[in-house]
């Protein structure tokens, strides 16, 4: 807690926070850093998301400062044209609302040029909530409609440094949290899952590249982008060169071989492209292509928006471990509200679903369009009640996470070390 409230404090004044030493004048506003200067902005980087908006993080001045571009009408029928397919419903409602270089993914797919997916998890406990699948649903339609082979990162390591766990804690993590994503549905011939801990050490390519990495980045530029200070360990220092390695095809020798040229489309949220903004420009210098990047907007917590959801905090989200009353419960007594006190008000004041957690977890998981558009247009209208707004959540909630408990417990510890073991892939391209 201290740590981050040290990395705010030097977001805000730009300088390091020192005792009994009240701030200066704060420093003007960089657009190379993740600060953000004035009080009422939203501060994004890949340890911490805040905003003092109840609608969440304004994400068009997100994608203004990071530097990215907006997925427009006109990507997403260009995206649809390409694949044949339906656009998915994160695309057709702003979820995945920004990207880096997509058109030059759906270049080379056009051109029947390769290219690879890679995401990744920081498993940091057991238990995943329905947040952490949001990526991991939309790469596993990029997988199918594309048929292209794909990465899952486990930063075990990067947990390790930053929390209080063992390594065998992390590892362990690592593992519980690889069933979940399997039981998202993944093609086990397209797809490799890897613990940095057990891969790094039997991989040189890997390790090679993140050499490279380091060797490109400096201590400097690295404190500009994520706000190290100096009492970081190093191992933090030296972490992003790890999460940046899988966005090149030559650190996976056995799908790859020693091809260095095949471009990574990366499905993320936007928090986590500080990484790959570091990536993209070490790149070229070392003679890689950059890795494009799909952006997600965060998945709020129960509470509303201000904030994402913590694994720490039980009542913050939805968890893949919760039964069918536990989801009922959460939802009816920690979803944020955007009706009024009593029914008459509602009626005449109406509901306001910018603000109201159980439509905007409807935005995510219901996939009837017009059902959601009817939900919408009842609810801010005052004919539908919180009460009954909830229920709708709770209706597509239950089987969803009952579904996904049932395809986990077919993942056997097997098919978990054939998902992790380094392989050659089936893909289309040569």
């Amino acid at each position: 807690m201290l740590s981050s409230l040290k990395t705010s404090y030097k977001a805000a004044t730009g300088e390091d926070y020192k005792v009994d030493c009240p701030p200066r004048d704060p420093a003007p506003e960089s657009g190379e850093g993740l600060d953000a200067t004035d009080a009422d902005e939203d501060f994004v980087d890949p340890w911490t998301v805040q905003t003092s908006s109840a609608k969440g993080i304004d994400y068009d001045k997100l994608i203004v400062r990071f530097g990215s571009s907006k997925i427009d009408k006109e990507l997403v029928n260009r995206i649809e044209r390409a694949t044949g397919q339906r656009p998915h419903r994160f695309l057709r409602r702003g979820i995945f609302f920004s990207h880096r270089d997509m058109h030059q993914i759906l270049d080379a797919y056009e051109n029947k040029k390769p290219f690879y997916l890679y995401t990744g998890r920081g498993p940091s406990s057991e238990a995943m909530h329905v947040g952490h699948l949001i990526p991991f649903i939309f790469t596993k339609w990029l997988q199918d409609v594309f048929n292209v082979p794909l990465v899952i990162q486990m930063t075990d390591d990067e947990k390790y440094l930053w929390k209080d766990l063992t390594l065998d804690q992390a590892y362990g993590y690592a593992v519980e949290n690889a069933k979940d994503i399997i039981a998202c549905g993944f093609d086990i011939n397209k797809t490799f899952i890897f613990s940095d801990l057990d891969y790094m050490g039997m991989s040189p390519g890997f390790y090679k590249n993140v050499v490279k990495i380091q060797k490109h980045v400096t201590f400097n530029q690295v404190k500009g982008i994520f706000g190290f200070t100096d009492s970081d360990c190093i191992g933090k220092i030296s972490f992003p060169a790890i999460q940046a390695a899988p966005s090149f095809s030559n650190s996976f020798p056995q799908i790859f071989r020693d091809r260095t040229d095949v471009q990574c489309l990366i499905p993320c949220a936007i928090d986590q492209d500080p990484y790959f903004r570091m990536t993209r420009d070490v790149a070229p210098r070392i003679g890689y292509p950059k890795p494009a990047l799909l952006h997600s907007t965060f998945f709020p917590a129960l509470q509303g928006a201000q904030t994402k959801m913590s694994a720490s905090d039980p009542n913050s989200s939805i968890f893949l471990t919760d039964t069918a009353k536990q989801i009922k419960t959460k939802v009816n007594k920690h979803a944020f509200s955007g009706g009024r006190d009593t029914v008459e008000e509602h009626r005449q004041f109406r509901g306001n679903c910018g603000v109201d957690v159980s439509f905007m977890y409807l935005t995510f998981f219901l996939e009837d369009d017009d059902k959601l558009e009817q939900i919408r247009r009842d609810y801010t209208s005052g004919a539908m009640l919180t009460g009954e707004l909830k229920k709708e959540l709770i209706e597509v909630l239950q089987p969803l996470i009952a579904e996904h408990q049932a395809r986990r417990k077919e993942v056997t510890d097997e098919i978990v070390k054939e998902f992790m073991t380094p392989r050659k892939l089936s893909y289309d391209f040569q």
